[in-house]
């Protein structure tokens, strides 16, 4: 096996990229071109790995380093980071994930930090073992480090959420589980639950979701059955909350604007027929993805390129009977399905993102007739850009006025509900519904 096509060495360039700004799924589906099925799932897990818990083997890998490396060994810093992660999570056995970094550093050319990488990760592994050695006082005592997240972060989620931080900051290190998101007015939930048992498919229903279908393990997507007929999509259990919050009607006239990927796109147009739906992004290129989801289902909309911030007159004049604000964010509460999200993320992004949002906001209230609702929803965790960003909308808009909405899901906040990571199965979404008052 060559260095072109090592997993581990894929991940670690992977990580590179992470670092130097670039999503983790695109490297991902770089990566894969040189690799054999197997290799690019150990690649997969193994970039994963290595970016949600990237805050905690740097600084431990850090502290025991006598001096920092060069930057132009970066690779090998970072090929003690997948031993390190090898060592605290992973079953791997810990001569083999010593073994295996040593082995690695010849292929990247750098035989002189054998030596390295072999003592640091040796006595990562002695402490690991010894109950009484220090790391493992600092990994209780230190919330950034045990949660592997960055101090602005931590400090972030204790002010928003004092009564759960702790279990949201765990939350976010779990893996998230695959939902699916049945179409209940083509199949109901109990024959596709036979299809699924008959599959050797283990699910569990969520009452607070009708048609959601969490997998007791994930699986490829072509193994799910009515998956290619269009008969269920991928979807979170907090994300098919939007669409069923949005109560659609036949005929309706509805703007699904920031639409990409668009799950909540087809979502929408599977609750009701006739339905005149323009889905709006800004991405041209995420539009496609727009376009191949809803052929999957049998469902069509006018795809519009343009910034929600800016609609044209003609939609002002028309007016929707229903507009969803999928807003752009921080996307702090999708940590588990992206973890690249927590190296990629900056403390001065949010109030880039809040300024950004209420832009969005105040060029699309215009577009909603009197009468029609605007469902604000975000995939993060933090206030500035949840409730406090609808409060103030609230106060600029007297015209607009907050819809209760159900208790059976998520934490009330000022305006709005919120749904936390690993709550019932779910990722961290706000949602507020908005009302344009008559006359």
């Amino acid at each position: 096996m060559t260095a072109s096509d090592d997993p581990r060495l894929a991940a670690i360039r992977n990580l590179a990229g992470v670092l130097d700004g670039r999503s983790l799924d695109t490297l991902l589906a770089e990566s894969a071109a040189g690799l054999e099925e197997q290799q690019r799932t150990l690649a997969s897990e193994l970039s994963y790995g290595l970016c949600r818990w990237y805050y905690q083997l740097h600084a431990i890998v850090a502290a025991r380093l006598r001096k920092p490396l060069r930057a132009r060994d970066r690779d090998v810093e970072l090929l003690m980071l997948l031993g390190a992660y090898q060592l605290m999570h992973t079953r791997v056995p810990p001569h083999a994930a010593v073994s295996t970094a040593v082995e690695l550093t010849r292929r990247l050319d750098k035989g002189w930090a054998s030596k390295l990488v072999n003592g640091i990760l040796r006595g990562l592994q002695r402490d690991l073992d010894n109950p009484d050695a220090a790391l493992h006082a600092q990994l209780r005592e230190q919330p950034q480090l045990r949660f592997a997240q960055p101090e602005w972060f931590v400090r972030a989620i204790q002010k928003a959420w004092p009564e759960h931080a702790t279990v949201i900051l765990a939350a976010l290190q779990e893996r998230a589980p695959m939902t699916l998101r049945l179409n209940t007015r083509r199949l109901t939930r109990s024959d596709y639950l036979a299809q699924l048992a008959e599959a050797g498919i283990a699910a569990q229903t969520l009452s607070e979701v009708p048609g959601a279908l969490v997998l007791e393990q994930p699986l490829a997507v072509t193994r799910v059955p009515g998956f290619l007929q269009g008969l269920v999509s991928v979807q979170d259990a907090g994300a098919q909350l939007a669409a069923q919050l949005l109560d659609v009607r036949e005929g309706q006239s509805i703007l699904d604007a920031c639409a990409a990927p668009g799950g909540k796109t087809g979502h929408v147009l599977e609750l009701a027929d006739a339905l005149e739906l323009v889905a709006l992004d800004v991405d041209a290129e995420r539009l496609e993805r727009v376009q191949e989801n809803l052929e999957r289902i049998g469902r069509t909309a006018r795809l519009e390129v343009g910034d929600a911030a800016s609609p044209p007159a003609e939609w002002v004049r028309k007016g929707f009977d229903r507009i969803l604000v999928d807003a752009p964010c921080s996307a702090t509460g999708v940590m588990r399905r992206h973890p690249d999200i927590r190296l990629l993320r900056r403390r001065s992004d949010i109030d880039r993102l809040a300024r950004r949002q209420a832009e969005i906001l105040n060029g699309l209230w215009p577009c909603l007739r009197p009468g029609g609702r605007l469902l604000y929803a975000t995939c993060s965790l933090l206030p500035q850009e949840n409730e406090q960003q609808v409060e103030q909308f609230l106060q600029r808009c007297p015209d607009a006025r907050s819809i209760e909405l159900p208790k059976n899901w998520g934490h009330a906040r000022a305006v709005g509900r919120q749904t936390l990571p690993g709550e019932l199965t779910m990722d961290g979404f706000y949602y507020a519904l908005l009302e344009k008052r008559n006359g």
